[in-house]
């Protein structure tokens, strides 16, 4: 896969580490010429210009991208990024960073962005999650603010213990896509059995965390056929992105 990662900073090198290990294809663009030499990373490319031009992202050829990531300190720059790849280059999946979350209203198809990252939201959920077990917690949002990654620890009193993952009726728009178990990541089947302390991860829509929660955090027994308000859906399976600038945005 290839990926244009715009700035050059802690958190666009960080990206260009963990990718380059997984062997994507993987080129960076700063304005700072400097930063190729302290970053340290081996393997990838570089391209010193502002990544706001067009033809800074043509000289890229940035049309060639699965995924361009715009990882600056500054949110004009990165939803002016998003924007051209999308709309002048066709690039079919962008990240970008959010800097302010007083922007994050802004981070959404209308700009180009198929997915926005917001630091500190993301933050405060890992925190949320580390303490609030037996509530659902939303990781990430997706697709343009229609679906999210949402997390469930589930509580060792709870009634979804020894229950089967095809038991359940999960509510129609959301997927069961993953279990931590003992820090062990396991693809769910229809006959995986829910044990406490189990870490569940869903792909759902923002409109069905509510049943979602509801269903988790119902009385024992609430989870037969038939009685979820939500419940009308199959049960789940497996499978159901120049500058570097350290602003805080244009809405600081």
């Amino acid at each position: 896969m290839k990926v244009v990662i715009v700035g050059a900073g802690s958190v666009g090198s960080s990206i260009a580490r963990e990718l380059l290990a997984h062997k994507h294809e993987i080129l960076l663009i700063d304005l700072k010429p400097e930063v190729i030499g302290r970053s340290g990373l081996r393997g990838a490319h570089w391209l010193v210009g502002d990544a706001c031009e067009l033809s800074t992202l043509q000289g890229a050829k940035v049309e060639d991208a699965d995924v361009v990531v715009s990882a600056t300190g500054d949110d004009k720059v990165n939803l002016v990024v998003s924007l051209l790849a999308k709309t002048e280059f066709g690039v079919g999946r962008t990240v970008g960073r959010v800097n302010n979350p007083k922007n994050d209203w802004m981070f959404n198809d209308s700009w180009g962005v198929d997915v926005a990252v917001n630091t500190p939201q993301l933050m405060t959920a890992l925190v949320e999650e580390a303490v609030e077990i037996g509530d659902l917690v939303r990781l990430l949002t997706l697709q343009t603010g229609v679906a999210s990654l949402v997390e469930f620890t589930v509580p060792h009193d709870s009634h979804v213990i020894g229950m089967t993952v095809g038991d359940i009726h999960w509510p129609e728009d959301a997927t069961l896509v993953a279990i931590l178990r003992d820090q062990a990541p396991i693809t769910p089947s229809r006959d995986d059995v829910i044990d406490g302390g189990d870490e569940l991860f869903f792909v759902t829509t923002i409109a069905a965390e509510d049943g979602l929660r509801e269903l988790l955090s119902s009385a024992p027994g609430s989870t037969d056929s038939g009685e979820q308000a939500e419940g009308n859906g199959q049960p789940a399976t497996a499978g159901g992105h120049g500058h570097a600038a350290d602003d805080d945005g244009f809405d600081g």
